[in-house]
């Protein structure tokens, strides 16, 4: 008999839907939880199958501790873990300072781990080397929306608002396969009689729903937005009153646009002048819109310059601050939203407070009861971090991440990782990361434990414990109290996430993400809605749903339009690497795969990489389905079978960067950093493409018998 069902939500992306889990005969089962908003009881495989990666037979039990004698991780207890990582920790300080001390977190994280990490690294250690892999998320949009509004939240506004607008232009996301329960919302946006615009160089099955799908080249989102603009401004579609009344920098801004005619924008992108012509008719002939942008756009080195030109876009037509109206991003991780807020983002306090800020470094460091000159200033953003480790940085403590697999240019970052003096890494399971270190601690995972997250939209949710650990297995919050205490620090970290979030609530107050108005026991009372921030405290703590509808969050309460141009991706094809690559994910597997690799359901569905190329370029190279295909960059190498289709375009070819191996699409990516969010263009990077003869085949299936 089943015991009563505990109302928690998916461990997985930023939608953080609404799920129930029941105990019983074959285990833990979820339930549909139907009156949850944001997903209505829907559930991707994903979700349905989270409950696998609790059992103990995939996940890691007990501390390992790598043998001086043998060079092998062992069992160990968790007081030899820890003494072990909490005195090189003291040895690297005082050998080499605070900062050769990194610290590298996860979106996964919750808000009180992210929030006890930051504090951690910042008043235990006294370094400024932290930084986490939402770096990699939503970085760019990040930048931008704090340049233009002033503040950055990834949905201004509910997820049900959008099927209510006119039209959507959705850029460089496929929510099909990345979000699948969020992909209604687009199909009551149709039902409605909206119009759909997706942006991508793929065919994808989000794009299949579209009215109008644009398939530009990789890394030129950029002159498409601002050809856009162009024919809005030709052809009198601006919104003069609005700009006047709630933007400032506009004629700076029409100006760059003006570089950027039709004709000039179609050989840049490859998206002919009269698909360029429908798209600014719907979205203007529409009563209200919006554009939507993911990873596509914002994954490059001009990712902050191309998110800011889609911002101009709704701006110029007064699609901004205004009901059912406006510019989001779809988050991609499970706390991608939250765990840069409170602080273990390289340049971040808690409360989304700048670092650099006297007066916000002198507020928590009030509530954290330190002297605000002992906080260290920014460090390193992720990839830059990663890429000192071992030469700057000589001890790394890692939660809740798995680089080897989802970093940029990954080959190198092994070789950094395995450079380091020493390498904690406290995860659930045995990634690939978590295999190079010297002690590995076993922690709790979503159903095991209480905590907060913030989804996409702002909404802050209670996540219920559901479950206990399996014996041996410890919490995030409990290891960093253990460091903490070993390391003279013990009582400002607790092990209670409640007693965590109401140093959080007191730390984020006056911030721009200030939660101080939200307590646990408010979001158990919520009917597990949730509330969204910002939620200043006081008897009209309401939460804010809907963001900038009065005035945005600048100084003047105006809108700031920044001047933008198009420019080159960091690396274009030429004749040694002719072809474009891009990555992204597919629909059963999630992020690195470090989980969903351990689910056999989702396993089958999709047991390993591939490469997605173009029929044309297919047949080029004498390649067919499933023929494997090497794609070769200037950073390293990659080999996958071939998927051969039309629904690609044919200077680009597609790899999901999940999996491991030889197949490890990141080997190839490019680091090139966005010089405002630090983001990697993992989106875009010239590749040459080589058939696989049967010689090396067989010499491959060797070496995989031989590992």
């Amino acid at each position: 008999m089943h015991t009563t069902a505990t109302a928690t939500h998916c461990p997985y992306c930023a939608l953080q839907c609404g799920m129930a889990l029941t105990e019983g005969p074959q285990g833990v089962e979820v339930v549909e939880r139907p009156d949850f908003p944001v997903n209505k009881g829907a559930l991707c495989g994903k979700g349905r199958t989270a409950p696998a990666v609790l059992s103990s037979r995939v996940r890691l039990t007990e501390p390992l501790v790598r043998s001086h004698a043998t060079g092998r991780l062992t069992p160990a207890t968790w007081e030899e873990a820890l003494d072990r990582i909490a005195g090189e920790l003291t040895r690297t300080r005082a050998e080499h300072g605070a900062d050769a001390c990194g610290v590298f977190g996860g979106g996964g994280l919750t808000n009180e781990k992210a929030y006890a990490l930051g504090k951690f690294a910042r008043v235990v250690l006294g370094t400024s080397q932290i930084d986490y892999n939402g770096r990699f998320c939503m970085s760019s949009a990040a930048a931008a929306g704090q340049r233009a509004f002033g503040l950055d939240r990834g949905l201004p506004f509910p997820l049900e608002d959008i099927p209510r607008t006119g039209c959507v232009i959705l850029v460089g996301s496929n929510l099909a396969e990345t979000m699948p329960p969020a992909l209604r919302y687009l199909t009551e946006l149709r039902a409605n009689g909206g119009m759909l615009i997706v942006v991508d160089p793929r065919r994808t099955r989000t794009a299949e729903q579209a009215d109008l799908h644009l398939a530009p080249r990789p890394g030129t989102d950029l002159a498409l937005a601002l050809g856009l603009l162009h024919l809005v401004v030709a052809e009198g579609r601006t919104d003069e009153a609005y700009i006047e009344e709630r933007t400032s920098g506009w004629e700076e801004a029409r100006a760059a646009v003006m570089a950027h005619w039709p004709e000039h924008v179609e050989r840049i992108t490859g998206v002919a002048v009269p698909e360029l012509r429908e798209a600014v008719r719907l979205f203007c002939d529409a009563d209200n819109a919006m554009v939507l942008t993911a990873r596509g756009p914002e994954q490059q080195s001009k990712g902050t310059d191309t998110v800011g030109a889609w911002i101009n876009l709704c701006l110029a037509t007064g699609r901004a601050g205004r009901p059912l109206s406006g510019y989001g991003c779809l988050t991609g991780q499970g706390n991608g939203q939250g765990g840069r807020e409170h602080g273990q983002k390289a340049d971040q306090l808690p409360g989304y407070r700048k670092l650099t800020d006297p007066a916000a470094r002198a507020h928590v460091a009030e509530v954290w009861g330190v002297d605000p000159d002992s906080l260290p200033g920014p460090g390193r953003s992720a990839y830059e971090l990663l890429d000192a480790l071992g030469v700057d940085i000589k001890t790394l403590l890692l939660m809740g991440s798995n680089p080897v697999v989802s970093a940029p240019r990954a080959a190198h970052v092994e070789e950094r990782l395995r450079s380091l003096d020493f390498l904690a890494v406290a995860d659930v399971v045995l990634s690939e990361t978590a295999r190079l270190a010297d002690v590995v601690l076993p922690v709790t995972q979503w159903a095991e434990e209480t905590g907060t997250v913030t989804n996409l939209e702002g909404r802050v949710l209670l996540r219920r414990q559901a479950v206990s650990a399996p014996a041996g297995v410890r919490g995030d919050l409990d290891v960093l109290h253990g460091l903490a205490e070993r390391l003279g620090h013990g009582k400002g970290f607790p092990t209670e996430p409640e007693e965590v979030f109401e140093e959080l609530r007191r730390a984020s107050a006056g911030g721009p993400a200030d939660y101080s108005g939200i307590s646990y026991e408010r979001l158990r009372e919520d009917d597990g809605k949730g509330v969204f921030w910002p939620c200043p405290a006081g008897p009209e703590a309401a939460g804010t749903p809907r963001l900038f509808l009065d005035r945005f969050a600048t100084e003047d309460g105006r809108a700031r339009f920044v001047p933008v141009v198009h420019r080159d991706a960091a690396e274009e094809p030429d004749a040694e690497y002719p072809v474009l690559l891009t990555t992204g994910r597919v629909l059963a597997q999630y992020q690195s795969g470090a989980q969903t690799r351990r689910v056999d359901e989702l396993n089958s569905a999709a047991p390993g990489p591939f490469v997605e190329l173009h029929l044309r370029l297919a047949a080029r190279l004498g390649v067919g389905e499933d023929d494997p295909v090497a794609v070769v960059s200037r950073r390293g190498r990659a080999v996958a079978p071939a998927r051969v289709t039309t629904a690609i375009r044919a200077d680009t070819v597609f790899m999901p960067f999940h999996w491991p191996g030889e197949g490890r699409a990141n080997n190839l990516t490019n680091p090139a950093l966005d010089p405002v969010s630090r983001m990697p263009e993992f989106k875009v990077c010239a590749v040459r493409l080589e058939r696989v003869e049967e010689v090396e085949r067989a010499e491959e299936v060797e070496r995989v018998a031989r590992s």
